[in-house]
């Protein structure tokens, strides 16, 4: 759908008329007078007209260009101030076009904070304009944040306390060795920095300099004979080996520091891993999750959809980092313009204040860690998943009534069915039914069915016919209740053919047909779609149902293709009986552990004729006489 331009309203078309060919940010106005998109561009007047004058192939832009009433420009002396600029302006008004990192205020840091002792304490980023310090972070596991807060308080014994707890002594902490009471006097501030500058180094990931450090300093205690003092740097050196023991060591060299980051996506859904490569050493793991909270389907192709949460990835996640945690290299998979890696390592650079290099075209041991980067981005996928799943179980009645009230349901879909047609070319043609009962799978209800009328003929919409015929109208009608709500996956062509059998019966459920490339809902006589919001429990829902009846369908096909050339070797062998092969099949289990048996194994579980006949036909080189 291209819009033109006498269909644009007056305001839009002003600001197109004057807006300049020079780098900046835009922003898109609904009717409402809300910030719908916020975008960034080395040519502003190229860029924005871009909208208006082509074809969109994205269904964001379908939906997103007929809402905007007014434009709105600021122009930048560069392109990495613009990309700086939107970065701000996304941050601040969240718009809903825009792909967003989702709970960003929730990420603690740590803090070493600005006073004469200075302590290290955490700190969400809603307070990070509050307290005055050095912010490392953000963290995304605030359990193991926790656990690494109590180890530094074990190894580097800072001030715990804000304000002093006794005039004229120290408290508890210094006799335990967790703070050398500084409120007391009883640490010089020279030494006291070391220690600090210890904290830093093991923060930053500098685990070799922190540990030659603490070596340095037990020696030069216990060389003057201050053998208390030097037993704790010792104590220090010590578990920091230990920690380093821990993580696993991807480079001989020590002085690589990258951020290996991969992106995972399935549907609307998309998670990004970061693994953080410090001196060598594989020190941490995160994993953020993306929101979109806008109502528009998704397009046929992940690729770009990946190529913009990992843009705003890059901006969010680094515009929350400290200098101190942007490594010099960050490798990313290859779904950026080369233009845009340029200008997002020219932007690091002005934040890190040094070289910073992005590249798309790693190393071979790089790829190794891509490819873990990505192993550990779909086990993340997975669980937000599972929590999706949890949250859709515990809110049923609330989704299952929003489903109602959105395809104009005659009854709750309490009990939800679900048909998957699998084949290869026509051959082994499969059903399979699943059923979901308030939200969760009733796997005493599954069902799969072999289709009969369509052998070595490939057509789902007549697959189709036969196994609605055969759940509704035959035997399992007097073994399964009737659900409240049919879901057939594919398009209108596949509800058509299960509505021509339906109404030969005078059947009128409620049933509809959920096509995958879009996540659109067909209803019946319906040429227009209905979309629900993409991040919505109850898409997720369709998505959950559609999966498994998916899956179990090709799990029934494997078993059956399977099971087909098991039989056509046995039938091989002359003189073998279906008695005695299914004999066989039972005892061994599979045809490999049948080929590898004696002799005497064979003779054992079957008569001596048959075992010599199996035998030779695996063996023509060994024969039994």
């Amino acid at each position: 759908m291209s819009i033109q331009k006498s269909n644009l309203p007056a305001e839009v078309k002003q600001t197109l008329a004057v807006i300049p060919e020079l780098s900046g940010s835009y922003q898109y106005f609904d009717n409402n007078g809300e910030i719908i998109y916020v975008g960034k561009a080395k040519n502003l007047k190229k860029r924005v007209y871009s909208y208006f004058n082509k074809h969109h192939d994205s269904p964001k832009l379908r939906v997103m260009v007929p809402q905007i009433a007014k434009i709105q420009f600021i122009v930048t002396d560069s392109e990495v101030e613009a990309l700086i600029l939107e970065s701000h302006l996304i941050k601040k008004h969240k718009p809903k076009y825009n792909v967003l990192l989702k709970d960003d205020k929730k990420f603690p840091y740590f803090v070493i904070t600005d006073e004469e002792y200075p302590r290290i304490i955490v700190a969400r980023k809603a307070n990070k304009n509050k307290i005055k310090g050095k912010y490392f972070g953000p963290y995304t596991d605030s359990r193991a944040m926790y656990a690494t807060l109590d180890l530094i308080k074990k190894l580097f014994p800072l001030k715990q306390c804000k304000n002093p707890k006794f005039k004229d002594r120290p408290c508890l902490y210094y006799h335990i060795g967790r703070c050398m009471a500084p409120c007391q006097r009883l640490v010089t501030p020279e030494e006291y920095k070391k220690v600090l500058k210890n904290v830093e180094l093991f923060l930053t990931g500098k685990q070799k300099e922190l540990v030659d450090a603490l070596k340095k300093e037990m020696e030069k205690y216990a060389a003057t004979e201050d053998f208390e003092k030097a037993a704790r740097y010792r104590d220090s050196w010590l578990d920091v080996q230990k920690t380093m023991e821990h993580q696993k060591v991807v480079f001989e060299n020590t002085n690589i520091n990258q951020d290996i980051i991969a992106v995972y996506s399935e549907g609307s859904l998309f998670v990004v891993s970061l693994l953080q490569i410090r001196q060598g050493r594989l020190t941490d793991k995160k994993d953020f999750q993306f929101s979109n909270t806008e109502t528009f389907e998704q397009t046929e192709e992940n690729f770009a959809n990946e190529s913009e949460v990992l843009a705003a990835f890059l901006k969010e996640y680094y515009t929350l980092a400290s200098e101190f945690d942007i490594p010099n290299t960050v490798v990313v998979p290859r779904v950026l313009e080369k233009e845009d890696i340029e200008l997002y390592a020219k932007w690091l650079e002005s934040v890190a204040n040094k070289k910073v290099k992005i590249t798309d075209s790693p190393t071979k041991r790089n790829i190794e860690l891509l490819n873990l980067a990505q192993k550990n981005a779909k086990f993340y996928f997975e669980k937000v998943k599972l929590q999706k799943l949890t949250e859709i179980q515990r809110d049923y009645n609330e989704v299952g009534s929003y489903i109602q009230e959105k395809l104009g349901l005659s009854k709750f879909p309490y009990v939800v069915e679900c048909f998957d047609i699998s084949h290869i070319q026509g051959t082994n043609t499969v059903a399979s039914m699943v059923t979901f009962e308030n939200g969760l799978p009733k796997k005493s209800r599954y069902r799969k069915f072999k289709v009969k009328s369509t052998e070595s003929k490939p057509d789902d919409f007549k697959s189709l016919q036969e196994v609605v015929e055969r759940r509704y109208f035959g035997k399992l009608t007097e073994t399964l209740p009737m659900p409240d709500l049919i879901i057939i996956d594919g398009g209108k062509g596949q509800l058509s053919s299960v509505l021509e059998i339906f109404d030969a019966h005078n059947f009128h459920p409620d049933v509809v047909s959920l096509a995958k490339r879009l996540e659109e809902v067909f209803k019946p006589h319906q040429s227009n779609p209905v979309i629900f919001p993409i991040n919505s429990p109850a898409l997720y829902f369709f998505q959950r149902i559609r999966d498994e009846a998916h899956r179990f369908a090709i799990t029934f096909h494997r078993q059956l293709r399977g099971k087909k050339a098991t039989e056509s070797v046995l039938d091989e062998i002359k003189g073998l009986s279906k008695a005695n092969k299914e004999i066989l099949m039972h005892e061994f289990k599979d045809v490999k552990k049948i080929s590898q048996a004696s002799y005497e194994q064979l003779k054992e579980k079957t008569n001596a004729r048959t075992a010599k006949a199996v035998y030779n036909f695996f063996n023509p080189n060994i024969q039994i006489t």
